[in-house]
């Protein structure tokens, strides 16, 4: 079932609702950033970030993650999860721009980033929470997509039913409370 959760066209300072029932806050913006901010990022951030394609375990077998990804952050704020280690690269001037604007709506700062890259309907991440103990308990999640739409899908722990969100072009999404433990 898919659901319309985001407000179209929403003003950065507008005040919105959380758009989970329960166990979770999530809260979102389509077109944050404007198409032609949204466009230059995309293509700025497809040709200068450092991707790479890392390999899991999977079954007991090695394969390749089904995406590409890059970690950026601060100076040695490196991350781990599913056995995949991820040095960081300092923040790039595209990357830093996005920081400034997606923490002026979060009130608070952020340290890192972990980009994904889902070149074309084959890639995909599959159900997960961001819920390594190095980002403690209650991690503050905030996600900006640029290109292609794409389905956004929370299922919580206990009651699997799920909520879709089309992630559009230039869409930001802010996640926190038990969303990544519920």
């Amino acid at each position: 079932m898919q659901s319309e959760l985001f407000e179209e066209g929403a003003p950065a300072d507008k005040s919105t609702v959380n758009l989970l029932p329960y166990d979770g806050e999530v809260y979102g913006y389509k077109k944050f950033f404007s198409e032609k901010e949204s466009n230059f990022l995309f293509e700025t951030l497809l040709n200068n970030i450092q991707w790479k394609q890392d390999r899991i375990k999977f079954y007991g077998k090695e394969v390749y993650l089904p995406r590409l990804t890059a970690w950026y952050g601060e100076h040695h704020a490196d991350y781990s999860y599913s056995g995949i280690s991820m040095k960081s690269h300092p923040w790039t001037p595209e990357l830093l721009e996005i920081k400034s604007q997606i923490e002026a709506l979060a009130q608070m700062l952020f340290t890192s980033v972990l980009l994904n890259y889902y070149r074309d309907g084959s890639d995909y991440v599959g159900w997960h929470r961001d819920n390594e103990k190095v980002l403690r308990v209650n991690p503050v999640i905030a996600s900006v997509s640029f290109g292609a739409t794409r389905t956004f899908k929370f299922r919580h722990i206990i009651d699997i039913t799920i909520k879709s969100i089309e992630l559009t072009h230039g869409t930001y999404m802010l996640m926190k409370g038990e969303t990544q433990h519920m």
